[in-house]
C-alpha cells in the first residue's frame, strides 16, 4: 500500500527563527523525523511514499537527492575514500513521489492534491509525519480490513502532564486525576483510508474538522485504540525526549533494529 505523508508544516514550536526547516526535517538522532516515520512503514513492507510538500519543500527534496547511506549504515572504506562498499542500505527499495501541495494548504487540501497519485489504490495509509510508535502495524490493518469503513485513525492515550478536574456548580472540586489516567483517547494519526475518503473532502477544510464529522454521521469512521508507545514531536521538549531515547538506546519505534515482525499486510480488496 502507498503511504501519504503530510510534510508541509513549519515546526515553529521546535526551533528558533534561525533554523528555517520544515517540521518533518527536524532531526532526532542521525536522521529527520520524516525518515523515522518512513523507516517504520518500510519495516512492514510499505515502501511507496507520496510526500505532500509545503513550507521549504526544497529542503526535503535536496535531502533525498543527496541522501548519504553511510550516515546510518555500516560500510567498508578503501582506497583512501575512492572505494565505499555499503554492507546494508536504508532506502534502496523505496519509491518516493514529491508533490508540492502548497505552503498554506490544509491537511485535507494536501490529501486532495495527491488523489491522482492514488488512482489505482482502493486502500492507502497516511500520516502527519511527526508521530512515532511501536505499534505492530499488521494488527491495525487487520482490524481495518475486517470492517467495511472508509477511514480509521490510531487512538492513543494523551501524553501531556495535565490534570483533569471534576468541578461542582459552586466551584467545589469533586475529583482530580492525571489526564493519562482518564478514559480520554486522542487522534494519534496513522490513518488508513479507502478511496471513498476523497468524496468527503471539501475545499478549504482540514481533515478532521469537516470530513471526519461527515464520516461520523455516515458511520464510516473507526479508531484503533493502542495503549503502547506513541509520541508526537510538537515542541522542543518533545524533540529532546525522543533524542534522549535514542542516546540511551531505548527508542521503541525503531522496530527495524529490534527484530520486530515485518512484512506487508494485504487488506481485503487491496
Amino acid at each position: 500500500m502507498k503511504v501519504v505523508l503530510f510534510c508541509g508544516g513549519m515546526g515553529t514550536r521546535l526551533r528558533d527563527d534561525s533554523q528555517a526547516v520544515p517540521k518533518p526535517m527536524v532531526r532526532i538522532g542521525q536522521r529527520p523525523i520524516l525518515w523515522h516515520v518512513m523507516k517504520y512503514y518500510a519495516h512492514f513492507g510499505h515502501t511507496e511514499f507520496i510526500l505532500c510538500l509545503g513550507y521549504r519543500s526544497e529542503s526535503i527534496k535536496e535531502y533525498f537527492l543527496s541522501y548519504d547511506e553511510t550516515v546510518s549504515n555500516d560500510f567498508v572504506f578503501s582506497e583512501g575514500g575512492r572505494g565505499v562498499r555499503l554492507l546494508n542500505t536504508d532506502i534502496d527499495d523505496w519509491k518516493v513521489t514529491f508533490v508540492d501541495t502548497g505552503v498554506n494548504s490544509t491537511i485535507g487540501e494536501r490529501l486532495k492534491a495527491v488523489e491522482s497519485h492514488l488512482a489505482d489504490d482502493p486502500v492507502f495509509l497516511a500520516n502527519y509525519s511527526d508521530g512515532l510508535t511501536d505499534l505492530h502495524l499488521p494488527d491495525y490493518l487487520d482490524f481495518f480490513a475486517r470492517r467495511s469503513k472508509v477511514a480509521s485513525f490510531l487512538a492513543v492515550k494523551p501524553t501531556q502532564s495535565f490534570h483533569v478536574a471534576s468541578i461542582g456548580e459552586e466551584g467545589s472540586v469533586d475529583a482530580i486525576h492525571p489526564l493519562s489516567d482518564t478514559n480520554v483517547w486522542i487522534n494519534g494519526g496513522f490513518f488508513v483510508f479507502r478511496r471513498e475518503i476523497f468524496a468527503h473532502l471539501r475545499p478549504g477544510e482540514d481533515l478532521v474538522d469537516g470530513p471526519f464529522d461527515r464520516l461520523i454521521r455516515a458511520d464510516q469512521l473507526i479508531a484503533f485504540r493502542y495503549a503502547g508507545f506513541w509520541a508526537a514531536m510538537d515542541t522542543f521538549k518533545d524533540r529532546m525526549a525522543l533524542e534522549s531515547r535514542i542516546e540511551m538506546g531505548e527508542a521503541p519505534w525503531e522496530l527495524w533494529k529490534s527484530g520486530g515482525a515485518a512484512g506487508p499486510t494485504r487488506l481485503a480488496g487491496s
